[in-house]
């Protein structure tokens, strides 16, 4: 379906002005140098030297993406060079579209840690989201024909290397400029490399159901959550063919835009449920932010009881969190009965049982 907007008589002019943030030799020196600043490095200082000076030719040259080949058949522009990485990445989520789309294969429920605390860095104790994750891990590995598969957003503050980079708002420009999945990264003149998103793009596409379990942290859903969530935008209308936009030329996305865009929903059709704690406020804040945004990618919320807010240990201490739930066996039974609910709805999706009451009605705002 395209979008009826009402013609432009010119096409809008792309703005700019924010002014250059490039760096001289000598800044991007110091930032490089801060990376080798362990006395470890003195050693090896003369490859680290020699590494500094690679690393500023590709920036200076700005080789976001130094190795590429042509696009080939199925594109727009066959001709046009993309990115190995982002080649890889899409043929990866073409396998997994298929194997999500197998009736034979098992069902696949993918569950998200939404907290950034664990016991393997500095706060020195696992959150009470992941042990809540257990819960819902349990129900479904112990049903048949389904499997579980736990992204735990944690090891972003745990694990070396491990990076979400932010959206750069690509949609905002216009929405054909915002590519599925998300071309923005890896930008080796940046240095913005080991984006964690190429997996995570591919775990979504796989899963038949997603549960999302979230902290509220000062009043709003984590950093680490709010990330990923970021990065998703392109499953919601994104452009599949990054020839079509020349790369990132932002006047032929807009072009395109307004020529009429059908926002594709690349993530549609799977079920979801939500799982949302505090201890004194923001609860249903978070969990409606996160409900909304899965009804928007036109995810199925799986019943009533797979949107759930509650409050652990209510302005309790902090130190003594993890008791109140432990005491919390209600709690505990909810956990798994959003998973039941979820198990359920997937098992109905797949067997052709449920019809969304409002498909096929058209819409008059696709976006």
């Amino acid at each position: 379906m395209t979008s009826a907007r009402r013609p432009h008589a010119r096409p809008p002019k792309v703005r700019t002005g924010q002014g250059s943030v490039a760096l001289g030799k000598a800044a991007f020196r110091a930032r490089m140098e801060e990376r080798f600043d362990d006395p470890a490095f003195d050693a090896v200082r003369p490859q680290v030297e020699a590494v500094i000076e690679v690393a500023w030719e590709g920036y200076d040259e700005y080789r976001k993406n130094p190795r590429t080949r042509k696009a080939g058949p199925g594109f727009a522009d066959p001709g046009f060079d993309l990115p190995r990485e982002w080649l890889e990445a899409r043929r990866r989520l073409h396998v997994a579209e298929r194997r999500q789309k197998d009736p034979r294969a098992p069902s696949r429920i993918l569950l998200v840690c939404g907290a950034a605390r664990s016991d393997q860095t500095c706060p020195g104790e696992m959150s009470k989201t992941f042990r809540l994750l257990g819960i819902a891990r349990r129900v479904v590995e112990r049903t048949r024909g389904f499997r579980a598969d736990v992204l735990d957003l944690s090891r972003l503050a745990s694990e070396y290397g491990r990076v979400i980079y932010p959206c750069k708002a690509c949609v905002s420009t216009a929405m054909p400029l915002c590519h599925w999945p998300c071309s923005c990264y890896p930008n080796h003149a940046l240095g913005q490399v080991n984006d964690w998103m190429a997996e995570i793009y591919e775990k979504w596409v796989a899963a038949h159901g997603v549960m999302i379990l979230s902290p509220v942290y000062w009043y709003g859903a984590p950093s680490a959550l709010k990330l990923m969530v970021d990065r998703l935008v392109c499953a919601d209308g994104g452009n599949p063919d990054p020839t079509s936009t020349a790369g990132k030329d932002p006047a032929k996305a807009k072009a395109i835009e307004l020529a009429g865009w059908g926002y594709p929903k690349h993530l549609a059709g799977r079920a979801f449920a939500v799982v949302v704690h505090g201890d004194a406020a923001g609860v249903d804040t978070v969990r409606r932010g996160l409900t909304d945004w899965l009804l928007d990618m036109q995810l199925i919320q799986a019943g009533a009881r797979a949107s759930m807010g509650r409050y652990i240990g209510f302005y309790e201490p902090y130190a003594t969190s993890h008791e109140a739930l432990d005491a919390d066996t209600a709690l505990h039974e909810e956990v798994r009965n959003a998973a039941r609910s979820l198990i359920n709805m997937v098992r109905a999706i797949r067997r052709g049982r449920y019809r969304a009451p409002d498909a096929g009605l058209s819409e008059p705002r696709p976006k």
